[in-house]
């Protein structure tokens, strides 16, 4: 059995646990969170994102880990739907102009309620989530206002890791971080 070398502070893992023993779901921002949230513009006006491969890994280790990842994003884009269709998410909202109302429908919908949610998100639109959810994360170059409320800011920056961090706290939390570390190690198939 592999001993992680990952670790977190006992008392933000106990933070990250929710009302139980785990979060049973949460919610992630698109544009500066799983991606750097600059959006390239085409000639023709077509608009292209960057998502990092660790991000999306960390998306499907943490619905395999049974906590459910819900997006809710302010645009609305082929790239983003793309994205989350290849990771095999159930759950998105597009072109939220209002995200607490389109959370609070979602998590309505799937009977959940904000102690047991986390949530990350980088900028203004970001704050009525994190000041509801359970546990409030910001990437590295997050808006300071966001940074302010946010329980734990990740070492990476937006589009580059900070959604894997994320994840990766939520699972060792959760007490299945060990346990999908070790199914890695000895196969990659169903990952």
């Amino acid at each position: 059995m592999a001993t992680p070398v990952l670790s977190f502070a006992p008392e933000l893992l106990l933070r990250a646990q929710g009302r139980g023993l785990a979060m049973k779901a949460a919610i992630f921002d698109v544009d500066g969170v799983l991606t750097d949230g600059r959006i390239y513009i085409g000639e023709a006006g077509e608009g292209f994102k960057a998502f990092s491969t660790l991000d999306g890994h960390g998306l499907k280790l943490l619905k395999q880990g049974g906590i459910e990842p819900l997006i809710i994003t302010g645009r609305d884009s082929a790239a983003v739907r793309r994205r989350v269709t290849d990771l095999g998410l159930n759950h998105a909202v597009y072109g939220a102009s209002d995200k607490l109302a389109a959370a609070d429908a979602l998590l309505s919908r799937l009977e959940l309620e904000w102690p047991d949610v986390a949530a990350i998100g980088d900028d203004w639109p970001d704050l009525p989530l994190l000041a509801r959810a359970g546990l409030a994360c910001a990437p590295a170059n997050a808006h300071l206002e966001v940074q302010a409320i946010a329980h734990f800011v990740t070492r990476q920056p937006g589009g580059h890791g900070a959604a894997r961090e994320f994840c990766d706290l939520l699972l060792m939390a959760a007490g299945r971080y060990a346990g999908l570390l070790q199914g890695h190690l000895q196969t990659l198939d169903g990952a």
